[in-house]
């Protein structure tokens, strides 16, 4: 008699676990399109002075506070747009800064009085930080990022005469609403780029926040005010230093500032920038003084110069992962010696127009490789705190490089 089988029930098969995907890269254009325009903003004003001063009834001099108060605020803005980009994520950030720049910029429009306009302009500056910060996040290479930084150096060469021309045939206030134009990479960066919020670790560190705004205010005013900046930016740093050996996980992450090539790149990164800012106001006074060049002439030099410089700061930046980190590092310290020591020993003045090559070549490809380094080489939940105090010593830089051009131009007068 046969045996009666019962067949068991086949199990349904399981399909394994699937790794997830990672995010798409944005395209580095819409990053760079994300990013560079403040730099078009922030020097727009600088042929137009005189203009913005008859408008809003002040002298030229007064004026000025307006460039002020853009690095001032895109300095202290740095930070704070990183520390908020680490809580609440890149669509918050890339939210409340296109909600400055679009106030800010409607504020400029009307302004009929300077310290409304200065507001208008330091919301502009916040805003544009957070773009900033924003997009070298999303970076991830030396590749990427040379696009982002030689953008920066392209649109800060040619700001100026982008911001006559627009005065000319239009308004001053529109030539300060050109760093507006950055909205419009917005909807493409938010449409790839991973827009959710991380899990919140530790609460938020409004005392070492304060403290790294006042430090970074105080230095910024050191050009204009020098002793009693000077000063109060040694008490806020003492402080400071006192806030972060207490609360060393707080907005100045102590393990950070112990992290060796976070610290090199940073400094590094002002060196340069306080490099090429001292050479950008430097070499024209220069080139009046040993040359019988006009006006426009110079201007028209500098700004080929300062292009062909961002170009050969992009070729570094994609072929940096060929060359190695210890090959880049010693192509930017040996170019970055050579812009200053060429100023100074150069017997030829047209000479001084490879200075203005030299010196973008090396801030943008610095910028670039270094910015880079200094990310990778912090924990991950602090890469974008990594970012913001990166990019605030490379404003520093911004802040100290006219100061120190204004001494050397005094001196040779």
């Amino acid at each position: 008699m046969p045996l009666l089988t019962r067949s068991l029930p086949r199990r349904p098969r399981v399909a394994a676990p699937s790794a997830p995907t990672p995010p798409a890269l944005v395209p580095s254009a819409w990053l760079a399109l994300l990013a560079t325009p403040v730099a078009a903003g922030a020097n727009s004003p600088v042929l137009i002075l005189p203009n913005m001063a008859d408008s809003l009834g002040v002298r030229t001099a007064t004026a000025t506070w307006l460039v002020t108060v853009f690095a001032w605020a895109m300095a202290v803005g740095t930070p704070l747009m990183a520390g908020l980009l680490r809580r609440r994520g890149l669509g918050t950030t890339l939210r409340l800064s296109a909600v400055l720049i679009a106030a800010g910029t409607a504020i400029v429009a009307v302004a009929p009085w300077l310290p409304l306009a200065m507001t208008g302009r330091a919301a502009q500056a916040v805003g544009g930080a957070g773009l900033v910060t924003s997009a070298m996040s999303l970076a991830g290479s030396v590749r990427r990022m040379g696009v982002i930084t030689a953008g920066f150096g392209t649109l800060g060469a040619v700001g100026p005469l982008l911001g006559s021309a627009i005065a000319d045939t239009t308004s001053w206030r529109v030539s300060l609403a050109v760093g507006a134009v950055a909205l419009l990479a917005l909807p493409a960066v938010m449409r790839r780029a991973d827009l959710s919020a991380p899990e919140r670790t530790t609460p938020f560190d409004g005392r070492g926040a304060t403290l790294l705004v006042l430090t970074a205010t105080t230095l910024v005013l050191v050009p204009r005010y020098p002793l009693p900046a000077l000063a109060a930016s040694l008490l806020t740093s003492v402080l400071l230093a006192l806030h972060i050996r207490s609360n060393p996980t707080g907005f100045v992450p102590a393990t950070l500032l112990r992290t060796r090539a976070f610290v090199l790149s940073a400094l590094l990164a002002c060196t340069f920038a306080t490099s090429y800012f001292t050479l950008l106001f430097t070499i024209p006074q220069l080139l009046r003084d040993r040359t019988d060049w006009s006006t426009s002439t110079i201007g028209a030099g500098q700004l080929v110069a300062l292009l062909a410089g961002s170009v050969l700061s992009m070729v570094l930046a994609a072929a940096s992962a060929r060359l190695g980190r210890p090959r880049v590092l010693t192509i930017l310290l040996a170019v970055g010696a050579l812009a200053p020591l060429t100023a100074v020993l150069s017997p030829w003045a047209p000479l001084l127009l490879l200075v203005a090559t030299l010196a973008v070549f090396t801030t943008s490809a610095g910028q670039a490789t270094l910015a880079v380094y200094a990310t990778q080489a912090a924990p991950t939940a602090q890469r974008p705190t990594a970012i913001g105090l990166f990019n605030l010593c490379y404003q520093l830089g911004g802040a100290f490089g006219p100061a120190i051009a204004a001494l050397i131009t005094l001196g040779a007068g």
